[in-house]
């Protein structure tokens, strides 16, 4: 493959958008503002199920300054709905998630819509709306779905099985294992197994059979999913937060009714998404639809309350591990039961994540998941930062400790006997029989460079450790998840003032990938940074089309892409110089912000001199005749910039160096705390994140993913939960105080990072992703030192909170809620 100068990859860089967030000039959904704009207020279901029995909005309509009252009568036709948000479905026998809807499956789903001259008015109309609700059955906890003769939370059934709503219960002696606080071993709706799980049970000279629990966690982003809408020249002007670009168009298209080319979005900057943003909100809609009602520009401001509710959520998880190890700590088998909180519209990925994550963490040689994605009247799922490889790791990485523990094994030393290795197979198989192997693995690079940095050898020792009332507890931990996807198309022009103009498909969610993925063709150049301007965030502008912006995609996709299209533009000067000054192009090379003769260097043009000749030469070089394998989104952006000099464009025609090859990125995460036994109470003292990550593309990046996945994976352990009245399933805890990220407060005064800086071959670029598996290791991490300061039989669920732990370290045992969630 070839490769970069690397004169711009791998060192630090100052945004171009840095100095708009820091003045305040970037401009997020809720700042735009147009003349003769009306605001939308939501009117949200007080029950977790129920069906609209009737409704009279004619006192609404009545009032002064209200213009428009929008129900699900007014939606389009469902059936034509792309899969977005995760949330339509192609399931036949169920109704997908609509906009609004007349049959609410969670409190705080959107009934109606008001619009109206300001957002009093509109929320004075809600409250004049008549409504009546017919309360439908109900339940807000997994385990309860699955109760022998329970309520179903759909009138379809209760699990998702393939693409249909089916019902499935456990039988009376299953619930007894409910009861006894485990799950039950027994078949499910999704299965897969490699090797003989039997067989490597019997060789195991220890065997852990351990049921956990983790919860299911708001995204609780900073910025809500606030969106402004107008229609102009029969073309839809969206404002909206997202994190994506041209991958959210035809999914935000679908869900209003119209061809994504009448759909223009502008998102220059996302304040946070964690993958539920990655392809936009299906209420962003409802003031593009009001919009075109009353033909007046429309605001839909969603608040704090809204968001708690519309924001999606992870997949909390219930798990029943059991693994076996030989004497020298090698797993020899696995074989795991997962329940799986789906919420209430499309099924999720997070349970067959995890078994994934789980297989490459450790590659055993045998391994069994079966798995339940159950339906519950609580708010619908997405993918949140890692999803499934969070849940994996909190939940795997303390029985790797413990095995060390009973084997007499050094915590380090038995993650680094299972560790996976650069063309490991992993994953169930696939179409073709094969399995995915590995495109790269450095952990026992990781988890030795961690080791000496964070002394190790050492701190270990401190583990039980106490000081007064304070215990000391240091913990270790591997988390990985995907490291990217390929196959996406690069789009640029290099234009007579010789500069380069690089349009991003992709969304800037603050990951810098907007930016740090155009630094790959700049090398490709050899042009200085100074010289290159990114477009993104308008899809006016000519943005091709590109991955989702979540799932660690964004860094190995666009690299990728922006060095294929960089290398087509290479060629184009080389070719465009031998038209003007003779020979072959394969005489030519750049450099410099040239192209030059190899055997001449003052014979050549300059990059403005070939852009101009480009524009006269037309054809490939300008645009005019574009690559057959592009996508028609990059075939229209294209078109829209070409004569403008040379373009680049291509698709991302890389490929695998080995067609099983599938990449992942892993983190080690080494965690210290003090916990004080008296009060339940526990400081994070220190903690250490190395990367593998491929090659590092620009080091304070990797730094601020590592640092800040770390401090969400903390809040996954620390706080973050949800409470339901589960007599009633409404929501307790609906605001950030109640369900709580952490703050500085509750962070590490010590946090640093490494990478072992090693390029993935996979990739012209070498460059892995990282925010997500950042997450998995530093909660993995914080759960494993925490066990290791009071001991692991206290816990086997999260988040740790304080009265569960002091309860527990008083009475000398465990005391929790069981398998019953959501409390």
């Amino acid at each position: 493959m070839a490769d970069t100068t690397g004169k711009l990859v791998g060192q630090d860089y100052t945004p171009p958008d840095l100095v708009a967030k820091v003045t305040g000039r970037a401009k997020y959904a809720e700042d735009f503002r147009a003349e003769g704009m009306l605001f939308a207020k939501l009117l949200l279901s007080p029950m977790p199920h129920a069906r609209v029995r009737h409704l009279d909005t004619r006192a609404a309509l009545a009032m002064p300054g209200v213009h428009a009252v929008l129900t699900e009568e007014d939606l389009p036709d469902p059936t034509g709905a792309a899969a977005g948000e995760g949330m339509a479905t192609s399931a036949t026998n169920v109704k997908p998630q609509m906009v609004l809807s007349n049959e609410p499956l969670y409190q705080g789903e959107p009934i109606l819509a008001v619009a109206a001259d300001s957002e009093e008015i509109a929320a004075a109309a809600i409250e004049k709306i008549a409504i009546d609700l017919e309360p439908l059955p109900f339940v807000v906890d997994p385990i309860e779905a699955l109760r022998p003769n329970s309520a179903d939370p759909r009138a379809e059934g209760n699990v998702w099985v393939g693409t249909q709503v089916e019902h499935f219960k456990l039988t009376t002696e299953e619930w007894s294992e409910i009861e006894a606080g485990r799950l039950p071993f027994r078949d499910g709706p999704d299965m897969w197994e490699v090797g003989d799980v039997d067989a490597g049970f019997e060789e195991a000279a220890l065997v852990l059979d351990e049921t956990l629990v983790s919860p299911s966690t708001s995204h609780d982003c900073m910025e809500p999913r606030s969106t402004m809408a107008y229609w102009q020249n029969r073309k839809l002007y969206l404002h909206t937060s997202t994190q994506s670009m041209s991958i959210t168009v035809p999914t935000l298209a679908s869900f209003i009714g119209i061809d994504p080319s009448q759909l223009v979005m502008i998102a220059e900057y996302c304040g946070g998404g964690f993958g539920s943003k990655a392809v936009g909100a299906s209420s962003a809609a409802v003031p593009a639809l009001l919009a075109r009602k009353t033909g007046r520009p429309v605001m839909l401001r969603i608040n704090r309350l809204e968001e708690q509710f519309l924001g999606t959520a992870r997949s909390g998880l219930h798990m029943r591990a059991k693994i076996g190890f030989r004497k020298d700590g090698r797993i020899t088998a696995m074989d795991l039961f997962i329940v799986q909180d789906n919420g209430p519209y499309a099924k999720q990925g997070d349970a067959q994540s995890c078994a994934r994550c789980a297989t490459a963490s450790y590659v055993p040689p045998s391994f069994r998941v079966r798995s339940v994605p159950v339906i519950t009247n609580t708010p619908p799922r997405f993918a949140q930062r890692g999803p499934g490889g969070v849940q994996q790791a909190v939940l795997t990485e303390p029985l790797i400790s413990k095995a060390a523990a009973e084997l007499g094994i050094d915590q380090v030393a038995i993650r680094k006997i299972n560790a996976a290795f650069t063309g490991a197979e992993w994953g169930p198989l696939r179409a073709d029989g094969t399995r995915p192997r590995l495109s790269s693995a450095r952990v026992c690079e990781a988890l030795d460079k961690g080791a000496e940095r964070f002394n190790w050898t050492e701190r270990v020792q401190r583990n039980g450790q106490r000081n007064g009332s304070l215990v000391t507890g240091v913990g270790v931990a591997v988390g990985n998840f995907s490291g990217g996807s390929l196959g996406f198309d690069g789009l640029m022009t290099l234009r007579p003032d010789g500069k380069l103009y690089i349009h991003q498909g992709i969304g800037n969610l603050g990951t810098l990938s907007t930016f740090d993925t155009a630094r790959a063709a700049a090398d490709v150049l050899d042009l200085p940074w100074a010289k290159v301007d990114i477009t993104w965030g308008d899809t006016s502008k000519g943005l091709p089309w590109s991955c989702v912006q979540g799932g660690s995609n964004t860094i190995h996709a666009h690299t990728r892409a922006n060095h294929a299209a960089a290398m087509d533009l290479e060629r184009k000067l080389r070719e465009i110089s031998a038209t003007a000054l003779g020979g072959s192009s394969d005489d030519y090379e750049v450099a410099g912000e040239r192209v030059h003769h190899r055997g001449n260097r003052t014979r050549g043009l300059s990059f403005g001199q070939a852009a101009e000749r480009a524009i006269v030469l037309a054809g490939e070089f300008d645009g005019h005749e574009l690559p057959e394998d592009i996508d028609p989104v990059t075939a229209a952006a294209a078109a829209s910039l070409r004569g403008l000099g040379v373009m680049g464009v291509a698709k991302d025609n890389y490929g695998r160096s080995h067609p099983q090859n599938e990449t992942q990125s892993f983190v080690v995460g080494f965690m210290e705390v003090e916990v004080d036994v008296e009060t339940g109470r526990y400081r994070l003292v220190d903690y250490l994140a190395v990367a593998d990550c491929g090659t590092v593309v620009n080091p304070r990046g990797v730094e601020a993913q590592l640092h800040g996945g770390a401090v969400q994976g903390f809040g996954q352990i620390r706080s973050q939960k949800w409470v339901y009245d589960q007599q009633f399933g409404v929501a307790l805890a609906t605001r950030f105080y109640e369900t709580r990220p952490l703050s500085i407060l509750d962070t590490p005064l010590e946090m640093s990072w490494d990478a072992v800086d090693l390029p993935d071959e996979d990739t012209p670029v070498g460059a892995k992703g990282v925010g997500e598996v950042a997450m998995c290791a530093s909660a993995a991490a914080l759960r494993c030192a925490l066990a290791a300061a009071v001991g692991d039989d206290y816990l086997r669920r999260t988040p740790i909170m304080v009265d569960m732990l002091v309860n527990s370290l008083e009475a000398g045992r465990r005391v929790d809620a069981g398998l019953v969630t959501h409390i």
